[in-house]
């Protein structure tokens, strides 16, 4: 399994996002490691397809589905749409649906 944390040191939300990561994945018994990627640049987001700070993906596909299908790359922070309201990092529910994804 590849998972990814892709942030950049400006926005820092990502430091929640991986809280949350990290928690969900030993919830679930998984002990893989994360490539945290510490984006520099809009031309390095681009190439990364990067959506904004923070963005976690379990084997290159965003924990939120709704976004998969979007190309607007951006060298931003990241709000993310969740039961509480907009927020800057993915809920814990969103992370343990695409680990749990992932596995199967």
């Amino acid at each position: 399994m590849k998972i990814e944390l892709l942030y950049f040191s400006g926005c820092p939300t990502y430091k929640k996002a991986e809280g949350i990561l990290s928690e969900a994945m030993r919830e679930l018994g998984i002990d893989e490691p994360i490539e945290r990627i510490n984006v520099q640049s809009e031309q390095e987001a681009k190439e990364r397809k990067f959506l904004g700070s923070p963005t976690i993906r379990i084997n290159g596909l965003d924990v939120d589905e709704s976004v998969r299908g979007i190309t607007d790359y951006a060298f931003e922070c990241r709000l993310y749409q969740t039961r509480e309201g907009l927020l800057g990092w993915p809920s814990k529910e969103m992370v343990i649906k695409a680990l749990k994804e992932a596995k199967q």
